[in-house]
């Protein structure tokens, strides 16, 4: 019996793309372990490692963390992984770690959510809060039954700074900036996948298709309604 090699796979995508959506579905089809760039740093910084220590230093002071940290924490988590497939979420964030990675190990697919800036903006934007419990609405999806307020306790509801327009805006120029260098080193190399779309539901079936030529399903559900 031929063993498939292990598949080695990156997503990437804008704040607001729906990437939590697509990779916990993804874990879910294909059984891959997923390791997030973004857990992983809080998780550090919770148990105040050294890395975590020196990382919560730079975002403290509103800086980025350097190339070398961040490399340094997912390469020795991904040494943990050697035996199963696995996919990457927020790592490389620069072409200074996709070269560091690829170092170490071949990278088989990159997976990119092209989801319009507009389509996001609309998207988070739309999110109010209500702080006391953590209510979550959407202006467009799960509005509140009376415009800025809370259903159940009819107080008001505050929009984080994070989803206001002109954050939002900051945030996609960002990310833009940051990582358009990436995506174009690994569309140079061929590995790069992108799946356009301004819905989560609509994209999901092109990317389940794909993936279904490198790995098979393993979840319980009928294989031909992927959810």
């Amino acid at each position: 019996m031929v063993v498939p090699p292990l598949l080695r796979a990156v997503i990437m995508g804008p704040p607001g793309s729906g990437k939590g959506t697509v990779s916990a579905r993804i874990i879910k089809h294909f059984g891959v372990k997923h390791l997030s760039s973004g857990d992983l740093l809080r998780d550090n910084m919770q148990r105040k490692t050294e890395v975590g220590i020196l990382a919560k230093s730079y975002i403290d002071q509103g800086r980025l963390i350097p190339d070398d940290i961040m490399t340094q924490l997912m390469l020795s988590e991904l040494k943990g992984l050697d035996r199963y497939n696995w996919l990457l979420d927020g790592f490389p964030r620069t072409v200074a770690q996709a070269e560091a990675l690829d170092k170490e190990c071949q990278i088989d697919t990159v997976i990119d959510l092209d989801v319009p800036f507009e389509t996001i903006k609309c998207r988070l934007t739309a999110r109010w809060i209500h702080p006391a419990s953590g209510r979550v609405y959407n202006l467009e999806f799960s509005p509140p039954k009376v415009q800025g307020i809370d259903d159940i306790t009819g107080e008001p509801l505050v929009q984080r700074d994070d989803d206001k327009p002109e954050t939002v805006t900051k945030r996609l120029q960002a990310y833009d900036a940051q990582t358009k260098p990436v995506l174009e080193y690994y569309r140079e190399k061929g590995l790069l996948k992108s799946f356009s779309g301004t819905e989560t539901n609509k994209i999901w079936p092109h990317i389940y298709a794909f993936l279904q030529t490198k790995l098979p399903d393993v979840s319980q559900k009928d294989a031909t309604t992927p959810r």
